[in-house]
């Protein structure tokens, strides 16, 4: 009877001690997006490129990444893996390396093999998706009041930097490119 006293003891002492742990971390690869995001341009862009990375997952992705598996290890080793300069995120989608070369980000699907670049041309000021070897622009900065915009169905608008230029963006864009998602 002590025996069972003594094992149920150590095994309620196990599960609190596993439970009671806090795994919180410093959320590093959400702060380093977020960072990013903060220096790309005035407040305007950043909340377009802040609403395209919404709509494209980024955030989210880099949220359970930061949850799931960074804080954890980060919490257990002592050491955040995204202080390497190609960052692993799992997911239920599959693997993928991110790496950064100064010039932009290239994402790896482990599995596959296949790829995708987001790069930044600075004499152009645009922001890139390269896949195949074809590059897509997908935002660039007109002056510092205005940039221009893909739309869902490809074609460009040019959006004002302020906040009714960016909501109206918002508008056009968000319904359709979630219905996309969606398919």
């Amino acid at each position: 009877m002590r025996k069972i006293y003594i094992s149920a003891a150590l095994a309620a002492l196990l599960l609190c001690s596993t439970t009671l742990t806090s795994c919180i971390g410093s959320f590093a690869l959400t702060n380093r997006v977020l960072n990013w995001n903060k220096q790309v341009g005035s407040k305007f862009v950043n909340e377009l490129v802040f609403f395209a990375f919404w709509v494209l997952p980024v955030y989210e992705v880099t949220s359970i990444a930061d949850l799931l598996v960074v804080n954890s290890i980060e919490f257990w080793s002592g050491n955040n893996p995204v202080s390497a300069s190609t960052k692993v995120i799992d997911n239920e989608s599959g693997r993928y390396m991110i790496a950064c070369d100064g010039k932009g980000y290239t994402v790896t699907c482990e599995a596959t093999g296949e790829s995708f670049r987001l790069d930044f041309d600075t004499d152009e000021q645009t922001w890139s998706l390269g896949v195949d070897g074809k590059s897509y622009p997908f935002m660039t900065m007109l002056d510092p009041g205005h940039v221009k915009m893909i739309m869902p169905d490809g074609s460009f608008t040019t959006v004002e930097l302020s906040e009714q230029g960016v909501m109206a963006y918002q508008a056009s864009a968000a319904p359709k490119s979630l219905m996309a998602l969606n398919r």
